[in-house]
């Protein structure tokens, strides 16, 4: 399957590398490469838009890319507030992706209190050692072929305390305590509850998952960044022009912070 979008409010490099995802890679010919859901897309900017190719269906990758949402009018929105509007101006590419939970949630459970690098070597371990080949590398495993999985088995990936808390989730999920198609249709804050059964997954992890893989879209996730953001433009609170949209939000305010010299220094 190929498809061809307009790359208007759609950028590649700012949408993979703005720290919701880790497998997208950049090759030589500027074209970036990942497996998702177990297989290969290829997406490339050209002058025209976007080609995205895949063994994955149209609706897929549409729902994957976001396609089918309008950001230009979250864009505009923002620029109600003043602070929004340079960090939409200049991030103004990204789109939410929307990623596969199991994956997402281990993920954001080995992104705590770590870099994107390392983030991204303990993923690519973890995807050699327990997931099956596909075409340009492995699937990320499920949790159904980490049943049974211990933080010893673990040791090889070098994710450290994260071991014991993917453990947990893998054991978790395949119980069934943590049931994804029931977090689906939650509301915000009891969904964020059900993630929180997790040894480890606190709010911040939780509101990742809910905004990355789950897509909704109110999910405000507060790292360090955002909460220095938070203390010194927003102390009694997101404007109103954001509601609904939060997690939108914050990831114009994340990446323009961290990839400029930004609203606030780190």
């Amino acid at each position: 399957m190929k498809i061809k979008v307009k790359n208007t409010d759609f950028d590649l490099r700012q949408t993979f590398q703005c720290g919701q995802c880790f497998r997208w890679r950049e090759r030589e010919d500027g074209a970036f490469r990942a497996i998702a859901a177990g297989k290969l897309i290829t997406a490339k900017e050209t002058d025209g838009g976007i080609v995205i190719e895949s063994a994955h269906t149209r609706r897929f990758l549409e729902s994957y890319f976001d396609l089918t949402t309008d950001y230009g009018e979250f864009k505009s929105r923002f620029s109600a507030d003043p602070v929004l509007k340079t960090a939409c101006e200049r991030s103004a590419g990204i789109r939410i992706l929307r990623q596969e939970p199991f994956e997402t949630l281990i993920s954001f459970i080995i992104s705590q209190n770590n870099n994107i690098p390392r983030i991204s070597g303990i993923i690519d371990r973890l995807c050699e050692s327990f997931g099956e080949p596909v075409e340009g590398g492995f699937a990320f495993p499920t949790a159904k072929r980490l049943r049974g999985i211990t933080p010893d088995d673990l040791a090889p990936l070098r994710a450290g305390f994260r071991a014991r808390y993917i453990a947990d989730a893998v054991s978790r999920v395949n119980s069934g305590e943590v049931d994804f198609a029931e977090i689906d249709v939650l509301p915000l804050e009891p969904a964020r509850e059900r993630l929180k059964q997790i040894v480890g997954v606190g709010d911040k992890v939780a509101d990742c998952v809910l905004l990355f893989a789950f897509h909704k879209l109110d999910a405000f996730p507060k790292d360090v960044w955002v909460k220095r953001i938070m203390a010194e433009f927003y102390p009694k609170g997101l404007p109103e022009c954001v509601k609904g949209a939060e997690g939108v939000a914050q990831q114009y305010l994340f990446d323009y912070v961290r990839n400029n010299d930004g609203l606030v220094k780190a």
